[in-house]
């Protein structure tokens, strides 16, 4: 167990937060990752109602651990969606995407725990200020939608602690134990990861997905969507190429929609198109390998903390005289 603001707040036994990642966060996911001492959260992002309920009947049939809902408050049915959650008896609740001011009055009546993600220390600050109790602050290195103002985790991180009292838990090119204990020398209390978990046995995403996670080395993400003012984090390939090359070339935001079209992610991730499909991921995918179950996930990172703790003692001890 490890013990920091995050997990007492939670209920958890280790400071592991699954991002709630739209078309990849479904119940045997958020499940499986609660089940191994983490906080599970379940992304709505891709769901309607009925979908919803039959994802909630199914996780809290496969868990009775503490997990949580992720709902982007650009939605315009947020209200009603984060109501349905509420009623269904969810205990954590982690917004994005949006003014966390017009969602908070309802999470604090049904006395939630509520989470924010951030990308600056104004938008911390300001989730500090609502009430939130704790933000996750998400680095430019993370998959999917991004903050425009592009702050990698490493200067993000330390900015955020320094200027908030509530915990901080550290998004963003995560995913062994050494980016946990980064994470924590850089004053947070807890880490999400996203792609980590996309690759596992347990993550609904197709396989042809997982695969171009695995075979992704150090350079093969890039930003698409800078133009559009939502800058997101993607596996290269054709779409992403054209996408760019619309970019580049002064094409206007409705002809870059145009070739973006609707429900590219749902393509890539469930269809399984890695080639004309949004294929989102963190950079940290140059560092996945393998495609492990939760529990492998868990059992790798946990014991290596310790000798990346130890190996900085004996830094911090030896004798360089």
């Amino acid at each position: 167990m490890i013990k920091t603001r995050v997990t007492e707040i939670l209920g958890i036994e280790y400071p592991i937060i699954k991002g709630g990642m739209v078309w990849v966060s479904n119940a045997e996911l958020t499940a499986a990752v609660s089940n191994a001492g983490g906080l599970g959260v379940m992304g709505l992002g891709g769901m309607d109602i009925e979908i919803l309920n039959a994802e909630l009947d199914k996780l809290q049939s496969l868990t009775d651990k503490p997990f949580g809902i992720s709902f982007p408050l650009i939605r315009p049915d947020y209200e009603t969606m984060i109501g349905a959650a509420l009623d269904r008896g969810v205990k954590v609740v982690v917004t994005s995407a949006g003014n966390p001011a017009k969602i908070y009055n309802m999470l604090e009546s049904a006395g939630v725990v509520a989470i924010h993600v951030i990308a600056n220390v104004k938008m911390a600050q300001k989730a500090r200020d609502l009430g939130y109790h704790m933000v996750v602050a998400e680095g430019f290195e993370a998959g999917g939608h991004d903050g425009k103002d592009e702050i990698t985790t490493f200067a993000l991180i330390p900015q955020v602690v320094d200027a908030v009292d509530i915990p901080v838990i550290a998004a963003g090119g995560i995913a062994d134990a050494r980016g946990m204990v980064a994470a924590f020398a850089l004053g947070a209390e807890g880490i999400q990861m996203g792609t980590r978990f996309a690759a596992t046995k347990e993550s609904p995403v197709h396989e042809r997905f997982k695969q171009a996670i695995i075979n992704a080395g150090d350079t093969d993400t890039t930003v698409t969507g800078r133009k559009l003012g939502d800058p997101v984090r993607v596996i290269k390939n054709k779409l992403s190429q054209e996408i760019l090359s619309a970019e580049a070339s002064g094409a206007s935001p409705e002809e870059i929609l145009a070739i973006i079209g609707p429900d590219r992610a749902h393509q890539a991730s469930i269809d399984g198109d890695v080639t004309d499909g949004s294929v989102m991921s963190g950079q940290i995918a140059g560092m996945i390998k393998e495609i492990k179950s939760v529990q492998e996930v868990f059992d790798d990172l946990l014991p290596g903390i310790e000798p990346v703790i130890d190996r900085i003692q004996r830094l911090s001890t030896r004798d360089i005289t």
